[in-house]
């Protein structure tokens, strides 16, 4: 490999869900190019498994973390681990979520508090924690996973849209407040992207079709498009990206309302 595809030799990063979908692309990533990895799961071992299986025949190095996002003492936890295990954290990357596809009138406050405790939550506190121990050296990047559904939303995703369009408010929060420890913080915001999660609310062939038909650029996205510009905006190379939100969604956020 070229210097250029070695960008994270040696850096420690954290991924969360990092089982399957983006968090596995993106950990696969970071270890091709020299990153050692924490590779974050809470019910899909499996998968996890085969993340760092890929990120050590990538050339990385690995660690898998069980830990429920949505807990405390799990984030605290998993934080300890790995710093104790590879190293200072250099690099975190929030991707765990929790979904719900039901209408508004349908989701129960104990529903809507298990979506935020995930996306919210969890991602607010996992990034405070790490971030104090990035403060103390001065260096660090975060990357937030937010999703177009923050803003252009569709039926029967108020409480993931919610969470999501507050991780969008925190990514600018955090950005402002974490400038002056030479921090970043960013967020892609994924548009379609193929995969279990998609496809679970997305089942009809005919409908997969006709939605890819609108998509500017014709097509769902990969894992790996969206894993491209995590590792960029944890990269050197966007030192001086900070509190963006970057879509990477085929030109669908551009869309006009409606179609033709």
């Amino acid at each position: 490999m070229t210097e250029s595809m070695q960008r994270f030799t040696g850096q420690v990063v954290i991924v969360t869900g990092a089982s399957k979908g983006i968090g596995q692309a993106t950990a696969v990533a970071f270890g091709r190019e020299g990153a050692r990895v924490v590779v974050n799961y809470f019910s899909d071992e499996a998968g996890a498994q085969e993340t760092a299986a890929q990120v050590q025949t990538g050339g990385g190095q690995a660690l898998l973390v069980r830990a429920d996002v949505s807990q405390p003492t799990d984030v605290e936890r998993m934080v300890a681990v790995a710093e104790a295990e590879l190293g200072p954290i250099r690099t975190l990357v929030n991707n765990a979520a929790a979904f719900n596809r039901q209408p508004f009138l349908e989701v129960s406050l104990e529903e809507f508090d298990r979506v935020w405790a995930t996306n919210v939550r969890g991602l607010f506190h996992l990034g405070q924690c790490v971030a104090r121990r990035m403060a103390e050296r001065r260096q660090g990047s975060i990357v937030h996973v937010s999703s177009i559904l923050a803003r252009q939303l569709i039926e029967a995703r108020a409480a993931y849209g919610a969470s999501k369009g507050a991780v969008e408010s925190l990514t600018f929060a955090m950005a402002l407040d974490l400038a002056p420890y030479n921090i970043r913080v960013n967020a892609i915001v994924p548009g379609l992207i193929r995969t279990e999660a998609l496809l679970a609310g997305l089942r009809d062939p005919a409908r997969q079709a006709a939605i890819q038909q609108y998509i500017p650029n014709g097509r769902f996205g990969t894992p790996e498009e969206a894993a491209a510009v995590i590792l960029f905006l944890a990269s050197d190379a966007a030192y001086y990206v900070n509190g963006a939100l970057i879509p990477v969604d085929g030109g669908l956020g551009a869309r006009e309302a409606g179609p033709k």
